[in-house]
């Protein structure tokens, strides 16, 4: 019974939203816990100025799966909590018809982008816990949106050791290098 209902909700409005490719975030088995939409990310590119240095590592995916080079998959972002699945981790399944495995951070430019796509990211969305992205966030994108950012020349930069090695099956690992936010 549980599985034909989860079926049909993919056939009928899941359909909508799975065309939206970066925000798939109405997953009825989604349960994390509201987000603090008062201050910024956490997961920014750059800590605050008075920020300690962090000495812990970023979390390394339980599954073993690999990043675009070669190590580890690390961890995306949790707050705003990201990935298909909602672990912070640009992971990929069977489901996740949009694949996305390719760990950015937001950018104005692409912000806009995306939202004259369609895909409107940068606007809260509180009955899906979703805050609304804005520059710096990280997030799992869809690499073919991406690839299409790309060509469009708004590419937000991407975090290497978290986008999943799925993403070269679409985008080149020079054209990724060359958009690194580690370079930048």
């Amino acid at each position: 019974m549980r599985q034909s209902l989860k079926r049909r909700a993919q056939r009928g409005a899941g359909r909508l939203i799975l065309t939206l490719c970066a925000l798939y975030v109405c997953d009825p088995l989604w349960s994390a816990p509201p987000q603090d939409q008062t201050e910024g990310s956490s997961c920014m590119t750059k800590p605050p100025q008075d920020a300690p240095p962090s000495a812990e590592p970023k979390s390394v995916s339980p599954r073993g799966d690999l990043n675009v080079l070669g190590g580890p998959l690390q961890q995306c972002c949790t707050s705003p909590l990201t990935g298909y699945e909602r672990d912070g981790f640009c992971h990929t399944g069977p489901y996740d018809r949009g694949r996305h495995v390719v760990c950015a951070v937001m950018t104005e430019a692409f912000l806009s982008y995306t939202k004259s796509r369609g895909n409107d990211l940068s606007t809260p969305a509180p009955q899906y816990r979703f805050p609304g992205l804005k520059p710096g966030d990280r997030w799992c994108l869809c690499a073919l949106r991406w690839a299409e950012a790309e060509r469009a020349g708004v590419a937000p930069p991407v975090d290497l050791k978290a986008t999943h090695q799925g993403a070269l099956k679409v985008i080149p690992l020079s054209t990724l290098k060359a958009h690194s936010a580690e370079a930048m």
